[in-house]
């Protein structure tokens, strides 16, 4: 099993404002996110769920959501309560990857279990109360590859940026 963080961060590592996304960049959405997560199973907040348009699943992923309301259910979803029961439920698929795609709370939680993040560092910052932990400054994280520039139609650019945890610094359970 191997859990990856995936996320797009502005020149200060911000990642929302409000309980929305900084900026949606197509490009990032479709040659990144999708290419990268599509048919890997994606684990996410409630909230998260929240901000896709219609409140709609991704498809052709499987979608877990980890949400503190027991009563919650969401057809064609998997709802889980704990870190602890989605790390099981990871560790029950030893060949899989599974993709942290937010909120902040979320990837807070889970990083310390991460082997991997894609990180979309966008040549900007924007107004913002919500970060994604500056790996720069992380010694258990190196950078090992870099593609881009990429130009949007945003009138801004990014990189993608993969990390790679130390092995001496991963966090088993």
């Amino acid at each position: 099993m191997s859990i990856c963080a995936i996320v797009a961060v502005d020149r200060n590592w911000a990642i929302g404002y409000k309980g929305k996304l900084l900026v949606s960049l197509p490009e990032d959405q479709k040659q990144n996110f999708k290419v990268k997560t599509m048919g890997h199973p994606v684990i996410y907040g409630r909230k998260t769920l929240d901000t896709f348009p219609g409140g709609r699943l991704l498809p052709g992923r499987e979608n877990i959501i980890l949400s503190r309301n027991a009563e919650l259910s969401v057809e064609g979803a998997k709802v889980m309560h704990s870190v602890d029961e989605v790390l099981k439920y990871a560790a029950s698929e030893p060949d899989e990857i599974f993709f942290i795609i937010g909120g902040a709370q979320i990837y807070e939680q889970f990083l310390p279990f991460c082997d991997t993040c894609i990180v979309s560092r966008i040549d900007a910052e924007y107004e913002a109360d919500t970060y994604f932990p500056n790996l720069d400054n992380l010694k258990e994280w190196k950078p090992i590859r870099k593609e881009g520039p990429i130009d949007s139609v945003k009138g801004v650019s990014f990189e993608i940026w993969t990390f790679r945890r130390d092995r001496r610094y991963k966090n088993h359970r």
